[in-house]
């Protein structure tokens, strides 16, 4: 064999060493960040984690090049369906929706749901708060919210039978889900927490989601926009169909608070009394308040990101910025001409709901 025979062997041996290495390590990946074997972790640990995952994204730098080069995120294949709704693969699967489903509430379950980039983990953070009266101490020790707060249908997460009962006063297992009304367990003792945001910010937060998971892989904005409007390939169910569910539900149940995002943003103080009341909650005194409102800010949950990351970190990602803007405006970003189409859209979907759309997002009609 010649030297361009040798070459050539030597390079396709690499690319062969490269592909398997990606297989091992992404499945290495994985398998660390289950349950709580990521999230239980002390901050230490889990920065040895992410230096481990630099290291092996240095090592496998020439095959991730050629991925984000040649490849992009296709949503018909990065999911998978149950009983007719996709979910995001890796961070769910059809096993655990179908777990989640069959859950049986309990009376001391706070439910915090939403259509996914609605604010979920924030409201998991004002509720944690609320029931511990503004003295939660997640960043003086250093724990993460998802070792004290599972998500329901998720893999990465403390798991239901191993979340902890939270509060001071009123013991709370704090449970994250973004199930639809129609597939998301009932009972009456449980409560559950809804956080509704305007349709065109909840598109452009999943965008710098998804964006911000995958990179370059990320496909261009009219693969989003199909996939955001799409009842059989959106996670979890269009916007109009889980708002609208969720809200014909909390008409039917009396165990079921709506509370908009947007709201959030712009008084806090009043949503957490609220909450603190709907949970049955002697009133916070106005220092408990205080505490509350600085904890559950932006700029606080921004600088201990750490704490509050809605995804283990990967190959792919391993320092995300997860808190981007912290803005109720954020259907502002979005380019015009989709931002008018998303927007048309949803009043379309939503008019045989009886959802105040048009007095909670004016600007849609």
């Amino acid at each position: 064999m010649g030297p361009l025979g040798w070459l050539a062997a030597g390079a396709g041996g690499f690319a062969v060493l490269q592909v398997l290495s990606l297989s091992i390590v992404l499945r290495w990946g994985d398998e660390r960040t289950v349950g709580l074997r990521y999230y239980g972790l002390s901050t230490a640990e889990r920065n040895r984690f992410k230096r481990t995952l630099r290291i092996q994204a240095r090592l496998l730098a020439p095959i991730l090049r050629l991925a984000r080069r040649w490849m992009r995120l296709d949503f018909r294949t990065a999911g998978f369906q149950y009983r007719g709704m996709a979910g995001p693969s890796g961070s769910c699967s059809a096993e655990t929706f179908a777990a989640a489903a069959a859950y049986r509430p309990r009376p001391e379950d706070v439910f915090v749901v939403t259509q996914m980039k609605c604010g979920t983990t924030w409201m998991q953070h004002v509720v944690y708060e609320v029931v511990n009266r503004g003295r939660g101490d997640l960043v003086a020790t250093g724990t993460t919210l998802y070792s004290q707060s599972c998500w329901l249908e998720g893999r990465k997460s403390v798991p239901i039978d191993r979340a902890p009962l939270l509060g001071r006063e009123r013991a709370a297992r704090v449970i994250k889900t973004h199930l639809p009304a129609a597939l998301c367990p009932r009972d009456a003792a449980a409560r559950f927490i809804y956080v509704a945001r305007h349709p065109v910010a909840c598109f452009a937060s999943c965008v710098d989601f998804v964006t911000t998971n995958v990179g370059a892989l990320a496909p261009a904005l009219p693969a989003f926009e199909a996939w955001f409007t799409d009842p059989n390939q959106m996670w979890w169910g269009t916007w109009p169909q889980h708002v609208a569910g969720w809200w014909e539900r909390s008409a039917r149940d009396g165990n079921v608070l709506v509370v908009l995002f947007e709201d959030m943003k712009r008084d806090l103080p009043s949503i957490v009394r609220q909450v603190a009341a709907f949970l049955g909650m002697a009133p916070l005194s106005e220092p408990e308040i205080s505490l509350v409102v600085e904890k559950c800010g932006f700029a606080y949950m921004q600088t201990h990101q750490g704490l509050f990351e809605m995804h283990p970190p990967h190959l792919l990602q391993v320092d995300a910025e997860l808190f981007v803007r912290g803005t109720a405006d954020r259907h502002g970003d979005v380019p015009a001409d989709v931002r008018r189409r998303v927007g048309a859209w949803a009043v379309h979907e939503m008019a045989p709901s009886s959802f105040p759309l048009a007095r909670a997002y004016p600007d849609l009609s």
